[in-house]
Formats: C-alpha cells, structure tokens, sequence
C-alpha cells in the first residue's frame, strides 16, 4: 500500500515538536498539523465519505490547507483543489464534473468573498451533499453564511488519531484541473506514487539540509505548489512559512524573520523581488541565508535572473513541467552546469523527447513537440477517455509546448502551445473565455490572445465583433468578463473590430492578431 499522507505522518512521527507550519503568529507543530488531519478524516468518514469519493477544497495559503488535504488523503478520499479566484458558475463546474462530496471553503475576505461564492457554487452542484466554511477567525462561532457548516464546529468531538485508508501506488490522490488548450477545465488524475516520487526527486534537485525553512508563496492550491513546496517540505521535515498572498515587501520581511533558505516562486514574483526598494540591511540577511531559488510556471527574463544573482547572491534554477506531470519533467540540477534560459535535463526516471504532429521522433536539436515518459505521467484526464487517448500513447505524453534540444541534452522552450495565455504564472485558455463571452448580447465573435506585458509576462486581450446595433462598450465588456471570470482570467484589454483575420476554412489567424 501507499498512501501521500506518510509524508505528514512520517515528519509527526520523527520530529513532532518542530514547527511545521508559520502563519502570523501561529506556529504549529507537525504533531498538531496531524492530529487536525486526523479529526479532518474521523470527520468525513463519518459524514458518509468512502475510499475513492471526491473532497474538493479551495483556501489560499493558510494552515487548513495541508490539514484538510492529507485529512481527506488519510480517509481514501481524492482531494480536488480549487483555485481560489474561481467565480460561482465555475466553481459548480468543477464540483458536477470531478464528483465532489464535500467542499471546504474559505469565508474569504470583503474583497474576495470566496465563502459566498463557494456556497453559491455548491448549491448548484447537487451531487456534492457537504460544504464546510472555513472561517477567517478562530473567534468565529456562527457561520455568516445561511446554510454553510463551520470547519471548527464540525471537528469538535472528532478523535485526533485516526488508522490511515490502504491505498494502492497506482489509487488517485489528487484531481488537479487544466484545460490543456481547449475547451472546457480537464481533471488531471495524478496517482499517490506520481506525487510521492516527484516529491522526492524535487528534493534531490534543490533541497540542501533536513529542516530548512520554506517561504511559501506559490498558491498551494496549483501543482507547482503543492508538490515543490509543501510535499517537498514535508518530506525534510522543513519549516513552511505561509503567505497567503505574495507581497513582495511582505516575502521580504518573512524572508528576513524566519531566515527562510528556500524560495520557489513564478517570474512575476522574482520581478517584484528584484524592482522592491529593499533596504541594504535587509538584503544582507537574505543573502546569509538564502541558498535556494527554484523558478517555473513561464520562462524567466534573463534580465530579472542576472539581477537577482546580483542583488541577492542566490542562483535561481529554472525547471519544466505540468499539472499532467506531476509537475516536473526537467530542471537545471545543481549538479551539472547550469544553462540560463533552458528548462534543464529530465530528472530521474523521465524521459523526453522531441515530436511532430504526427507522434513521430524529431531529431537532432529539433524544433518539436516535447513528450513526456516516466513516473511522474498522470492516470489520465478524469472521466476524459478520448481526451486521454488524444494526449497520451505508449506511455508518452504530449505536452503542447514546442521545444529545441542542445548537444548536451538541455531542452528549451522555443514556443508554447499555441493559444494557450500564461498571465503571471496562471494558464489562461483563450477557447474558454471566448465561448462564455459570445453567451453575452452585444458579441457577435471574439477571440482572445495574450499579448506582452512588464510584469505579468502577458495580458489577456479580446477582440470583439459586437452584435448588428449593439453599443457594448470596452469598459462595459471587461466589466461583465470580471464577474464571469476568476480575477486572473478576465480580459484587461479590449478591441472591437468590423472583422477578424481568418483561413479558408474560417479559422481565426490569432498569429496575426498577436
């Protein structure tokens, strides 16, 4: 049997008094972080929840996060996370299509109301027949939503020890969601060994000593984070300081606090790192302790790595790799030299190699399709057997991202997929977006595309041909798309046109609108 949750299992067995966890004030230790678990599975089980059922959970970096997520791993359950930025319709997407039973949700702040659009979410997910309000203070005692059962109430009387659910290597653990490039949100269904060995295979490439301290600023509720951050961490017993928001002034003051040594974070965080006006004083404690900087999500401007070597003495190692894969494929590993701007070589028991359309092997230094072998592959895309077929073969997946191989075996990415938008870090899936705006009144057609921006790497801009008489304007527009989209995916940027380019067969040229 294997089951993800011996990472915490194991850290409280071995070092149960060390903090696991720093939020503000809070310091937590990881018996405690277990024994929560622990009431977090007593709880579900008995709520009805049985090995293999869905538990679907949406917090920003808070302690209810590895709580809640190794509580439902240690009942069998399969933990599906949820962007935090996600708005009602979207949430009750995710809860019909991954099966949810139950949904933890934050309350949220006045700005983001995430409990209210949980709650609004779930109501009209009708399969899921629990949701628990995750409150933003301890001193909460009646929940401010009609309906919503709080986290804290729920758990009183729960026992805090608990005999973890045998699960199989190959059972799924996690359904992270991604829409490839098309269409609507995919589940990725990644297996307990898939997360396990890539945990411990991050570890090998960029973890230096057991109990270092971790800033964690990447959303644990995406891939990167939770297997580069909190499952790495986990398995060295390493102290996380959370932080549910970046800030670069706030990532520098925890940095210089808690003597953080490992940071891993997306380009837009590395740039704010490197434009804050941080004191001499401040830069001198970070450079004493910080060892490690891992980058991924979109590639990192050579501008911004050369200055945060400069400004902090630290190398930034940049790798690859996807919701599909666990994530990482390749990284630039602290044992062989070091190639700015390459994704690195594929880490331990992976494979890659170049494609055409065709599934054919491209030669030489390429260009082609990267596709990816090894452990780290997932299952397969949830209740998506055709969309599965389409993306893996013979143990291959392809990843959409075109690639260039040197003579030492490094990749670079020389293209994404095509239409596919990274906005600061996040994926944006421009066949989405367009579908939900032509459902509004005044657009006739619209396409979406990302085009270059300072900080964010790219911004998400619409072109729209409005309907016959329609006076839709463009602030009207990116108004409508902020409470239709989560915050990272509305278009800023809006452009009406008589007319869009377009192929014989009536496809849109978005390389000539990029």
């Amino acid at each position: 049997m294997l089951n993800l949750s011996v990472l915490l299992e194991d850290a409280a067995r071995e070092t149960p008094d060390r903090d696991a966890l720093v939020f503000g004030d809070m310091r937590l230790s990881f018996a405690f972080v277990d024994q929560v678990a622990n009431q977090v599975a007593n709880l579900l089980v008995a709520r009805g929840i049985k090995p293999g059922d869905k538990v679907a959970l949406s917090s920003p970096n808070l302690p209810y996060f590895p709580m809640i997520y190794f509580g439902a791993l240690k009942a069998g359950a399969v933990v599906v996370p949820l962007n935090v930025l996600l708005k009602p319709r979207e949430i009750a997407y995710h809860l019909g299509d991954s099966d949810a039973k139950a949904f933890f949700c934050f309350e949220g702040t006045p700005e983001l109301p995430l409990g209210e659009a949980g709650h609004a979410g779930f109501q009209n997910a009708p399969e899921c027949e629990h949701f628990f309000l995750l409150p933003a203070s301890l001193a909460t005692t009646e929940s401010p939503i009609e309906g919503a059962e709080l986290f804290w109430a729920a758990l009183n009387g729960q026992p805090n020890t608990f005999d973890t659910v045998l699960t199989e290597p190959t059972d799924t653990a996690v359904i992270i969601y991604t829409s490839g490039t098309t269409g609507q949100p995919k589940g990725a269904e990644l297996s307990h060994m898939n997360l396990l060995t890539n945990a411990m295979l991050d570890d090998s490439l960029f973890a230096k000593s057991l109990h270092d301290t971790t800033l964690v600023v990447l959303p644990l509720f995406h891939i990167f984070g939770q297997t580069c951050v909190m499952n790495v961490s986990l398995y060295r017993r390493a102290t996380q300081v959370l932080l549910p928001r970046f800030d670069a002034k706030q990532a520098i003051e925890l940095m210089v606090k808690e003597n953080v040594k490992i940071f891993a974070g997306v380009p837009t965080m590395y740039w704010g790192l490197l434009t804050d006006d941080t004191s001499g004083e401040d830069v001198k404690a970070i450079r004493e302790n910080l060892t490690v900087a891992v980058s991924g999500g979109a590639a990192l401007p050579m501008e911004v790595l050369k200055g945060i070597k400069e400004k902090f003495d630290v190398d930034v190692l940049e790798g690859y790799g996807l919701s599909e894969t666990s994530p990482v494929a390749s990284f630039n590993r602290p044992d062989r030299p070091t190639k700015p701007g390459s994704i690195g070589l594929p880490i331990w028991g992976v494979e890659m190699k170049l494609i055409d359309d065709e599934w054919n092997e491209v030669e030489g230094e390429g260009p082609g399709e990267i596709a990816v072998r090894g452990h780290n592959i997932m299952k397969g895309y949830y209740k998506r057997p055709e969309a599965t077929a389409d993306s893996i073969k013979d143990g291959w997946f392809r990843t959409g991202d075109i690639g260039r191989r040197d003579d030492d075996g490094y990749y670079y990415i020389v293209d994404r997929s095509k239409d596919m938008i990274i906005r600061g870090g996040y994926n944006v899936y421009p066949r989405e977006l367009e579908e939900v705006l032509m459902t509004h009144p005044g657009v006739s057609l619209a396409a979406v595309v990302g085009v270059p921006h300072d900080s964010h790497g790219e911004e998400v801009k619409a072109y729209i041909i409005k309907t016959p008489g329609s006076a839709l304007t463009e602030d009207e527009l990116i108004a409508w798309g902020k409470e239709n989209f989560a915050n990272y995916k509305y278009p800023r940027i809006v452009e009406f046109r008589e007319e869009l380019p377009m192929t014989a067969t009536g496809k849109i040229l978005k390389r000539e609108l990029r």
